[in-house]
């Protein structure tokens, strides 16, 4: 029975002898008089994890297409076919959609005539002017009727010109009743079907957005410019020229797919005057087509050069008030408790940037069971580099 049960299973004579403020002392005490007499609580410890790490900050983006293009026809008319099925991969130079090329062709085929008769006319007139020239130098010919032939030879060759621009623009035409893909990438669904009319440089046929690679923009603050501008002056390069090209991972919504591996590549050319930030760029391999622009996703950039760290679990981090705090507990099994500032999460574990030097033995299960000043039956684990089912900053 403990010493609370003992205590208040006495005679109501001595109860009624206790005043009120006595009790509730009693029963304050009586937890820690039965955890004396059970003996010291077991405990979890172990030495930090003591390693270099590259400190990473984290920011918000989205994903997007390096190309996009919304595809319109440059030509008016009656949409014939719809070659592509919705959804699917299209390479520069597929055949997407035809228009009704009858209309074209005959003007081609016009504009081509035409191109015969100026082109006669031409010769003709240079024959004329040959002649003329021969005559003249014989004098047999007056100066003026020389000077109308080469008057109706220039005529014959500026209209043979004017024949040809219009030949090369029919013949564009022409090409342009049949809309090809403008770059490799996956295709939208088709926006008007066959049979409809299509008004030229108007009317929106389908969209193409590029999928390999896949660029990812988000915002950074000032401080974190002038840190990887640094970087990448001492890489070679400047933020708005490569970034440095250095390495950078993002994670997206779905937790089961692993951290995607990329490259900074580029930054605005100034800041956002109402919000102090700027907008960069990462750059990502996408050969399984796995992220799609407008994805959003968490992206970590190194902010840090390689440093000694302290490494905790979470669990091992307690809480006092606005404090953070952890239990350290001495040869003897005496406990202490030690205020530490954190950091981010690198490798499962919390950075501990002041606090602890990598030598103390620190709780990491059980404190709940533990306080200033207790002992303590501590049970030694050592923790691995890595926590596990980790290994990508969080």
């Amino acid at each position: 029975m403990g010493v609370s049960g003992g205590l208040f299973n006495r005679s109501p004579d001595l109860l009624r002898g206790l005043t009120f403020g006595s009790v509730l002392i009693l029963a304050a005490l009586a937890p820690a008089v039965a955890t004396a007499q059970q003996g010291p609580a077991p405990v979890t410890v172990a030495k930090p994890v003591v390693k270099d790490i590259v400190e990473q900050d984290e920011f918000v983006g989205r994903f997007s297409a390096v190309d996009e293009v919304s595809l319109r026809s440059r030509v008016g008319g009656y949409l014939e076919a719809v070659h592509f099925r919705d959804g699917v991969l299209v390479n520069k130079g597929d055949l997407l959609f035809t228009i009704d090329r009858r209309p074209y062709q005959a003007a081609y085929d016009g504009a081509k005539s035409q191109v015969d008769v100026a082109s006669s006319l031409l010769a003709f007139s240079k024959t004329q002017l040959e002649r003329a020239e021969q005559l003249a130098k014989s004098g047999n010919l007056s100066a003026s009727v020389l000077d109308d032939r080469r008057r109706e030879f220039l005529s014959a060759q500026a209209q043979e010109q004017g024949a040809q621009a219009a030949l090369r623009t029919a013949s564009l035409n022409l090409e342009f009743t049949e809309i090809r893909a403008p770059l490799s990438g996956r295709i939208g669904r088709r926006l008007v079907a066959a049979g409809n009319l299509v008004q030229s440089d108007s009317t929106l046929l389908t969209t193409i957005v590029a999928v390999d690679p896949i660029d990812f923009y988000f915002d950074i603050d000032e401080r974190s410019y002038f840190a990887y501008a640094r970087d990448a002056r001492t890489r070679g390069g400047t933020m708005q020229e490569g970034a440095g090209g250095v390495d950078v991972s993002v994670r997206v919504a779905d937790r089961r797919e692993a951290a995607f591996q990329g490259k900074l590549d580029f930054a605005e050319n100034r800041l956002d005057e109402a919000t102090g930030t700027m907008r960069a760029r990462a750059r990502f391999d996408n050969k399984d087509g796995v992220l799609q622009p407008g994805m959003f996703g968490r992206i970590n950039v190194p902010g840090s050069l390689p440093h000694p760290a302290v490494l905790l679990p979470d669990e091992a981090i307690g809480a006092d008030q606005n404090r953070r705090i952890v239990y350290a507990v001495d040869e003897a099994g005496k406990v202490s408790m030690l205020p530490v500032r954190t950091g981010p999460r690198i490798d499962g574990y919390r950075v501990i940037r002041e606090g602890l030097t990598g030598d103390e033995t620190v709780v990491v299960n059980g404190l709940m069971r533990v306080r200033p000043g207790v002992t303590v039956t501590p049970e030694l684990i050592t923790l691995p580099p890595k926590a596990a089912g980790e290994g990508q900053p969080q």
